[in-house]
């Protein structure tokens, strides 16, 4: 069934969309078929990302006013984008009809897709919150910043305070200087985790600083695409690898794949 990986951070600046979007696409490359969801309500931009123009968002879908095949804009890179920011605030309102109605349109999804990521906001309020408790894999996003490491153990607390403590989340420390930097961000989180909220979080691995990563933005090219031998496109490769398993570091996941229904099932309870 499809896996859902949603992807947070505990503040915005993070470059926790550019992750999103080229471990998306690192996932593509190695065969599989992925759909990627803009889940950022404040500040949806995996669009610009990925250089398309969409013509309709996930709020349509939700409204009834179209259906999923007509949302969903291919790339060029070979990810479906279920763009959009807006309509999770309306799932927490849609009556019995419209949820079977929207559940059902989702049916022809499960075969487009073996993963779904999902770029969440930050922050830890109800919305973000909820994404996690509906996934299959949580990616939390951090930086060397002192806030950004406060922020990051926001996040474990408030998915701790929300049953999750048997769920598969992991650490990723981007914007490091070197390997050594992302272990030591890395495990400053894991030992506070450990100590004051009984959690043990795996490390998934790090992303350099790298210029490429603001000139891959500003051309609006995935940073796989337009600079794919550089250092940070490498590391999202080796992110990829341990997320899938490949690396012998990590397992695929603690978790069973539970599919597209049950995922968003599992959010309208959440926000609700």
């Amino acid at each position: 069934m499809l896996r859902t990986i949603v992807i947070l951070s505990g503040k915005g600046g993070v470059g926790k969309t550019n992750l999103s979007v080229n471990l998306a696409i690192a996932l593509k490359m190695d065969g599989h078929k992925v759909a990627l969801l803009d889940a950022d309500l404040g500040m949806a931009n995996v669009d610009l990302m990925c250089g398309i123009v969409p013509q309709y968002t996930f709020l349509n879908v939700v409204r009834g006013d179209k259906n999923i095949e007509e949302v969903l804009v291919n790339t060029k890179q070979g990810i479906t984008i279920l763009p959009g920011g807006a309509g999770v605030r309306e799932l927490a309102d849609i009556d019995e009809a419209q949820l079977s109605s929207f559940v059902n349109s989702l049916s022809d999804f499960e075969e487009k897709a073996d993963f779904l990521v999902i770029d969440t906001g930050a922050g830890i309020h109800k919305g973000v919150i909820a994404f996690a408790e509906a996934a299959d894999t949580t990616l939390i996003i951090t930086t060397p910043e002192p806030t950004s490491i406060r922020d990051a153990y926001g996040v474990l607390k408030s998915l701790n305070n929300s049953y999750m403590s048997s769920s598969d989340i992991r650490i990723i420390v981007n914007m490091v200087s070197d390997e050594k930097e992302g272990i030591e961000v890395a495990g400053r989180i894991q030992m506070a985790a450990k100590q004051f909220l009984g959690l043990s979080v795996p490390y998934l691995g790090h992303v350099l600083r790298d210029p490429k990563v603001e000139k891959s933005v500003r051309m609006r090219v995935p940073l796989l695409e337009a600079f794919p031998e550089c250092a940070a496109s490498k590391c999202i490769l080796n992110l990829c690898s341990r997320l899938l398993g490949k690396s012998g570091i990590l397992p695929h996941s603690v978790t069973v794949p539970r599919g597209i229904k049950n995922f968003f099932l599992r959010l309208i309870r959440g926000v609700s």
